[in-house]
């Protein structure tokens, strides 16, 4: 579907200075020559629910009496009124008898949705099968939207893997397409669906939002151009016309010449220190390294000549995860080797040189991604070395394959090639220099170590601890298997990775702090037992020969209990002996006392794997700041919250919601100790042109840009906050990057590399008063 927003800039353009705009540009189809929607007499298969008898009523539930009915004309829709005062307010629709979609093929799910609030509504909804797994998806309503909401959820566009996680269009309609949360992957079978639940994640208003007619329609059929020649030669939707689209690379080296004027006699900002501190603020201990400390009652970073400091940032300035898959594989296995002694995850690796006797091996491994690009270079086009290769996927159409970075490719468009790689050097510098005019103190996590010498804008320091040691799965595994920290060959790959950390850094005071790993899979916070200690059931099940973590546990577990009787007592248990337990156990049900067993083990892990990163780093690089594990909202259990506090010097969350709700976080006050926001984003797929918001979704472009000031208002406002960076630089591949099909609207800049003007603008409204606000003084 198509939002069509007018984007009245010129006052903003002249404020920016960016991009040149007109006075009315729209978000477009490019092919507007479809006389009719496709759901203009759509086939209803199944009413699932519209409202009008009490008995439908009657399925509706919620924890805080959110929702009432609202009479019409035609019958009665729901009202919902989501709180703020709930992290997560939800309310849900349950039959007595499971809707049965089984008899129905080729189907999508719509419902009527009007946001009757005063602002946007980002609206989730999961749909949960008897096995209580579910399927998530979400959307944005603009205010005063009024409208069909729809999702392909059995056929061909909802089935196929096409490496994107954030959807194409699979149909031209009036009809708005609610975006995909779950990996299509581990597709979850929903041909009978137990309930609905319409929810909001961490909003800073109540929502408002009236339901109606939600039922199963059948599938119109699938275009002929369905994902054929979606990504034009720019990287950008090839579809669709939007306010910041490039037509030409004669438009391209306009605007990058504009742009570097203004860079040229930007000052930055005027209350700013060396290393990027409060100049105006208080002179504190200058120890020459990045410190922690508390100032009437407010926790803050302390640069290294005493000045009181605020990271706040974009993470992810880099250009190794920008590539996306091109549908072309090579029958070299050659290159597809992976040793064990690696430190660099594939991921994070730049762009590999193929040879050319690779290539010539070429061929076609996904039809549906090679024919996703209306162009790629040919291997003697001077663009062709912006080519390289994933050995390994997270995700996708593929396991592995050849890549392509539009991104770079814009860069030599952009600034040409006077040496090898000249143009990722002007990167650098224009990089830097929108540092000090944007306003940023700090680049985040995952920043390309060529910054690290520049000593020009603060930096943190990343290392993935990865190898051939024992690992753990929870119920669920995120981005991999938890690591065995017990493990020594773990011990051994921390010292490896950490060590070659130090080299990078070499000591330097502009290294801010070191993070390590990123959003592990200790488990959930909430749920079943499976869902929040799967990883310590997991170690129970295997042997004390196999598992060095159930080594630990079994001698922890001995400890307590006398003898095998006490614990079968206690566990509700019927072990024969020890012996039974060390070889390996499994549990179907869960007593109380094991429940707290499983949780003291669980803690247990958090805080082996903590001494091992902790100790390894004290040793490497003694004076700068272990800032956490950077525990995502999904996986930061208590128990490894408590580990964490007794080893790190920061905490780090990565906290994707639309602010940092007092009700849910004020605990880290308890906690006392500062805390940094390892990653945060809102995107759109509307005026941008992409195909995925991202995981906050704003309505437009404008509303991205308030609600990011909300956001960072709500950060400044809580006194343990000392830093928050924002996820990521560039914009994702609209195409999907090739690790796992993520493509959303997320960066400050496109594709093209064009800043985005609204964003830049809030960006400077905040980083121009943010410490003289949050100092108070």
């Amino acid at each position: 579907m198509n939002i069509r927003h007018k984007k009245r800039l010129v006052t903003l353009c002249i404020l920016v200075n960016l991009i040149a705009c007109s006075t009315d540009e729209k978000a477009t189809n490019v092919n507007t020559e479809k006389s009719s929607d496709p759901f203009d007499n759509e086939q209803v298969l199944l009413s699932m629910v519209n409202f009008d008898s009490e008995l439908q009523q009657a399925w509706i539930s919620s924890e805080s009496d959110l929702q009432s009915m609202i009479p019409t004309a035609e019958g009665q829709k729901l009202k919902v009124d989501f709180s703020a005062k709930e992290n997560i307010s939800t309310v849900r629709i349950e039959p007595k008898t499971p809707w049965d979609l089984n008899q129905y093929q080729n189907y999508n799910l719509a419902f009527e949705a009007e946001n009757t609030g005063s602002t946007p509504i980002h609206l989730y909804l999961s749909i949960e099968n008897p096995s209580t797994e579910i399927q998530k998806r979400s959307i944005s309503l603009p205010v005063g939207f009024a409208g069909t909401i729809y999702f392909p959820l059995q056929g061909k566009e909802a089935e196929t893997e096409v490496g994107l996680w954030g959807d194409a269009p699979p149909w031209q309609t009036n009809d708005h397409l609610m975006v995909w949360r779950s990996w299509r992957a581990s597709q979850v079978n929903v041909k009978t669906i137990q309930a609905l639940n319409f929810f909001t994640i961490g909003t800073l208003e109540d929502k408002h939002v009236n339901i109606d007619n939600i039922r199963i329609r059948k599938n119109p059929a699938t275009e002929q151009d369905w994902l054929v020649n979606i990504v034009d030669k720019f990287g950008q939707n090839a579809k669709r016309d939007f306010p910041l689209k490039v037509k030409t690379e004669q438009e391209l080296k306009k605007l990058a010449d504009e742009e570097l004027a203004i860079l040229k006699v930007s000052k930055g900002m005027s209350d700013r220190s060396r290393f990027g501190g409060y100049s105006k603020g208080p002179k504190l201990e200058a120890t020459g390294y990045f410190r922690t400390q508390k100032v009437d009652g407010k926790w803050w970073m302390v640069d290294p000549e005493g000045y009181l400091f605020f990271s706040h940032g974009p993470a992810n300035v880099r250009m190794a995860n920008l590539t996306t898959i091109t549908g072309i594989d090579y029958a070299a296995p050659e290159i597809r080797v992976i040793r064990d002694d690696e430190t660099t995850p594939e991921d994070s690796m730049g762009i590999i040189k193929i040879a050319d006797e690779i290539k010539q091996s070429r061929f076609v491994t996904s039809e549906i991604r090679n024919n996703m690009f209306e162009w790629l270079p040919d291997y003697q086009d001077p663009l062709a070395d912006h080519y390289s290769y994933r050995r390994s996927t997270h995700k996708g159409a593929v396991k592995h394959g050849e890549t392509f970075s539009f991104y770079r490719a814009n860069l030599e468009r952009r600034y040409g090639q006077t040496e090898p790689e000249s143009y990722v050097k002007q990167w650098h510098d224009v990089t830097l220099d929108r540092m000090k005019h944007w306003g940023f103190t700090s680049f985040g996590n995952w920043v390309d170590p060529a910054f690290y010498p520049k000593e020009k804008v603060p930096y943190f320091a990343n290392g993935w601890i990865i190898g051939n040691f024992k690992t753990l799965s929870g119920k669920t595994n995120h981005w991999g298997l938890m690591p065995d920290p017990y493990d020594p060959v773990f011990k051994q790959r921390a010292q490896i990775t950490i060590n070659e950390i130090a080299e990078k850094v070499k000591a330097s005071p502009w290294c801010a702090g070191i993070f390590i790993d990123n959003e592990k899979s200790w488990g959930e916070r909430e749920g079943s037992v499976e869902a929040r200690y799967g990883v310590i059931l997991d170690a129970l099940s295997k042997s004390v020969d196999e598992s060095p973590a159930k080594a630990a546990f079994t001698q922890h577990i001995k400890s307590k209990y006398a003898s095998v009787d006490e614990l079968n007592k206690a566990w509700k248990t019927e072990l024969a002996d020890w012996a039974e337990l060390a070889q390996g156990a499994t549990f179907t049900s869960h007593s109380d006392a094991q429940i707290d067993d499983l949780s003291k083990m669980l803690e247990m892990l958090g805080e082996q794997y903590f001494i091992v990163v902790h100790n390894t780093l004290e040793e490497a690089l003694p004076n700068h700041l272990y800032m956490g594990a950077r525990m995502a909202n999904w996986g930061m259990p208590d128990e490894i919250i408590k580990a964490s506090i007794k080893y790190s010097d920061v905490l780090s969350f990565n906290i994707y919601e639309e602010g940092v709700q007092a009700h849910f976080w004020d605990f880290l006050t308890e906690v006392d100790l500062p805390v940094t926001i390892g990653e945060f984003h809102i995107g759109t797929a509307t005026d941008s042109g992409m195909f995925n918001p991202g995981i906050v979704h704003a309505a437009n472009q404008t509303e991205r840009a308030a609600m990011y000031k909300k956001y960072m208002r709500s950060v400044l406002e809580k006194p343990y906050m000392v830093g928050a960076h924002w996820f990521q630089y560039v914009d994702e591949p609209i195409s999907g990057r090739s690790f796992d099909g993520e493509n959303a609207n997320i960066g400050f800049v496109t594709t093209t590399d064009l800043p985005y003007p609204e964003l830049i603008q809030a960006v400077q409204e905040i980083t121009s008063d943010m410490y003289p606000r949050r100092y108070g003084k």
